[in-house]
């Protein structure tokens, strides 16, 4: 068809041309309606050379023209112009279209993505130095990935449009009014939210690429995210538009010393790694995006085994989050365990390497600290038991929760709910803390507890365990049980785990029979488009049907993208909010920085995915990192109550990895994070509930789930009350009366010397509990209801602050006294 109309219009400026010249063309009639001929027309192509002369007026036809070649043009007169002609390059009249790659070793970078793009991305915000640019819509030339995007590296191509639509910048700096250039980066995304365009949370908050785009930013703290070479591709609507060909004396682009030269219309790629820039007009460049060194994997793999351990003390001497937090003393534990990398070395012996490298990393008190997980050693120490699973209820007595039948201990006459007083002639207490995790290290004590008590029953196989133990309303006893190779009492541990790799990251449903919204989100590290499409799905029913209370379980949730974390707890906000900020040591600076212009906020979605209704969230220790500064964000403006019979898992940073010998990867923090004030507020301390739900023998025994049992009843009303009493010292005794529903907290202060006895007496027959916090609302213990009750010869050595919550079990109030009393 295309031939056909090709041929016409020709013929038809073949016609033109002979009425030109006098002539009187006759046209070939077209068969009608009426034509009886059995053959159908044909059209016969001929060849024909033409040279069509427009004038305003008819008139002779000239001569044929010389060759171009032989007509010399005009002198260009610059004098107009905002400087000489940028010296073009390969000049084929300027890309249509642009192909590249992208090489990433940053092993998170393609974790969770569903919808990456590469984009021709608005430079309009780097010219004007706006970090809250948002590039509009229109601006957004999406380009394909032309190969598999989770293998590095992938490949991209971008069709360009003929007329871009990018906002016009004039950067020549000539004190005229010019249209302008749109200057534009190659550049990686993620599109997490809304439809296929980049809006203000995919952008997180606007500005200009960083990292993975063809353009280089400076590491020099005095000019940071400043663009100082790569690639961009500017357009320029007409050939009077000026443009650097370099950075002039300050080295910054788009001021007033950069030097100018004049663009050629349409596109030109400018290369800024070179002085002056070159000017580029192929048709299909290559451009590949560029990792920047921060980003990119620190690789010890290539190094001796203790050449790598050494390198890797020296960056985490740097950049390791919490040093002097945790008062870490990095060349302490490289003396410590220098010699086992040069016996490792010494003997070419791996497995040796790999548990000195475990056991170093066991030494830094963070749960985000990973090393070596060796399973033949983990298999030997878990396999094996004594037919019994252990908890430590709060008031400090250790329970036996699980009984295997027919299992040493039940052979040996231990019931269900025994108490364990001793094992190998340890107090149960000392034991425990001397008990080894294989999941170590951690950021909590109440973490690691529990961890060391599932760890305490698991024994080599073939030895012997003396057990001195006491039944529900017996005398103690003690036995020696040998070890069996049984595995129940350790998977008792994680009958609890719902999860079975086929749920989504998030799922959701309505509790008819407690009128509430009930949604449990497992990760913030999976599919992160579908966990937002849940997560508005959700948000949209509950809404749609009146739902005016949800309960959101975190309590299985192991972290994530704490970038997405913080945007789904936005849905709950109608303002905008700094949740915090993170500092990363900078080499530059010698030290750990803080941006002020980088806080972390809440971009809010839009008004139909809001949620404004009642919010319960349930966390415990296995919720942890991203989890947690999504049940922190929940806290601020008193938004949820907390509900928990634990704290969460206390992991506050963002992490790197370090690629090491032997096919190995060393995990630590490297993001300091810290609240809106700049305080630490999640490593080691971890979220700490509004309402603590005591592990009791009754919540122990549960056949239900005490914690969510605990938010029904907050939800109903049947919660208590939370007032703040006096601040005591010792010596100090208040008398007070309890309101039904009720609980009242004291704040205490210790000093290192103190010696003292924590007494609750009731002055009725009403059984009143006392409940122990740190400071930081860390649960340090409780007492069972009881008329008087307490905690005698506390001695903590050091100087602190405790709080102690007076409350009663059974809603009933009454009077009571509460006396710190010296006992030193």
């Amino acid at each position: 068809m295309k031939q056909l109309r090709y041929l016409l219009l020709l013929l038809l400026s073949l016609g033109l041309l002979l009425a030109a010249c006098g002539e009187d063309p006759t046209p070939t009639p077209r068969p009608t309606d009426d034509d009886e001929s059995d053959v159908a027309p044909t059209a016969e192509i001929v060849e024909v050379e033409v040279t069509v002369v427009v004038t305003a007026t008819p008139a002779p036809v000239e001569a044929t023209p010389p060759p171009a070649a032989d007509v010399e043009e005009p002198p260009m007169d610059v004098t107009d112009l905002p400087g000489p002609p940028a010296e073009i390059t390969n000049d084929e009249g300027g890309p249509v279209g642009i192909t590249g790659e992208v090489e990433y070793t940053n092993p998170f970078f393609n974790v969770g993505v569903a919808a990456p793009v590469v984009i021709l991305e608005d430079q309009a915000g780097f010219v004007d130095r706006d970090e809250n640019y948002l590039m509009p819509v229109e601006s957004q030339t999406l380009g394909q990935i032309t190969t598999d995007f989770y293998t590095s590296p992938f490949d991209y191509s971008i069709a360009l449009p003929i007329e871009p639509k990018g906002g016009f910048r004039d950067v020549d700096n000539d004190g005229e009014e010019d249209t302008g250039v749109q200057v534009f980066a190659i550049a990686y995304w993620n599109n997490t939210f809304g439809d296929p365009f980049l809006e203000e949370r995919d952008l997180g908050g606007g500005g200009w690429s960083t990292a993975y785009a063809s353009t280089i930013i400076s590491d020099d703290p005095e000019l940071e995210r400043e663009i100082v070479g790569g690639t961009f591709l500017v357009y320029a609507q007409d050939d009077q538009q000026g443009f650097p060909s370099g950075f002039g004396e300050d080295g910054l682009l788009f001021t007033e010393d950069d030097p100018i030269v004049t663009l050629p219309q349409g596109y030109t790629i400018v290369n800024m790694d070179s002085d002056p820039f070159t000017f580029d007009r192929s048709r299909n460049p290559v451009i590949d995006l560029i990792e920047p060194e921060g980003a990119a994997l620190v690789d010890y793999s290539d190094l001796s085994y203790t050449e790598a351990f050494d390198s890797l003390v020296d960056q985490l001497k740097n950049e390791y989050a919490f040093t002097e937090y945790k008062g870490i003393d990095w060349e302490a534990l490289r003396d410590e365990f220098h010699p086992r990398f040069e016996e490792a070395d010494a003997n070419n012996d791996e497995l040796e390497y790999l548990r000195a490298l475990r056991d170093f990393s066991w030494q830094i008190p963070d749960g985000h600290i990973s090393g070596p997980f060796i399973g033949d050693d983990f298999r030997a120490a878990a396999n094996s038991g004594i037919g019994i699973a252990i908890r430590e209820l709060t008031d400090g007595r250790v329970l036996v929760n699980f009984l295997l039948e027919d299992g040493p201990a039940a052979e040996a006459g231990m019931e269900l709910g025994a108490e364990i007083l001793e094992m190998n002639g340890q107090p149960i207490s000392d034991y425990l803390d001397n008990t080894i995790s294989y999941f170590a290290p951690y950021s909590t004590p109440h973490s690691q507890r529990l961890d060391q008590l599932l760890f305490a029953t698991r024994f080599s196989a073939g030895t012997e365990v003396e057990v001195t133990f006491q039944n529900p309303g017996g005398a103690p006893q003690t036995t020696t049980l040998e070890v069996s190779s049984e595995v129940d009492s350790y998977n008792f541990w994680f009958e609890d785990e719902t999860r079975d790799g086929f749920e989504l990251p998030l799922e959701y449903d309505f509790l008819e029979d407690q009128g509430v919204g009930y949604v449990q989100i497992f990760s913030f590290f999976d599919n992160d488009l579908l966990t937002v499409q849940l997560w508005e799905r959700m948000i949209q029913e509950m809404n749609e049907n009146g739902v005016d209370t949800i309960i959101i379980d975190m309590r299985r949730n192991g972290g994530g993208n704490g970038f997405l974390a913080d945007q789904m707890a936005a849905y709950f906000f109608n303002e905008p909010l700094v949740t915090g900020n993170t500092g990363y040591y900078d080499e530059d600076r010698g030290e750990f920085y803080m941006n002020p212009d980088y806080e972390d906020a809440f971009f809010l979605p839009p008004e139909d995915f809001r949620y404004n209704g009642n919010l319960v969230v349930l966390v415990g220790p296995d919720c942890a990192s991203a989890c947690e500064f999504f049940s922190y964000d929940l806290t601020l403006e008193n938004r949820a109550t907390i509900i928990g019979m634990y704290p969460t898992a206390g992991l506050g940073g963002s992490v790197d990895d370090v690629a090491m010998p032997a096919d190995e990867t060393f995990r630590f923090t490297q993001g300091r994070a810290v609240d809106p004030d700049g305080n630490i507020h999640i490593e080691g301390i971890g979220v700490v509930p509004d309402i603590v739900v005591p592990l009791t023998e009754e919540t122990l025994f549960s056949e239900g789930d005490p914690v969510l049992e605990a938010a029904f009843a907050f939800i109903n009303g049947e919660a208590p009350e939370v007032s703040e009493g006096e601040s005591m010292v010792v010596g100090d005794s208040v008398t007070a009366v309890l309101d039904p529903n009720a609980a009242t907290r004291y704040t205490v202060t210790l000093n290192a010397d103190d010696v003292v006895g924590l007494i609750l007496e009731s002055s009725s027959d009403q059984p009143f509990v006392l409940t122990v916090y740190t400071e930081n609302g860390e649960l340090l213990g409780a007492t069972e209801p009881d008329t008087l009750s307490g905690f005698e010869g506390v001695d903590f050595g050091i100087d602190i602050v405790i709080i102690l919550e007076v409350s009663t079990d059974d809603g009933n109030g009454g009077e009571y006294t509460l006396t710190i009393e010296d006992q030193s």
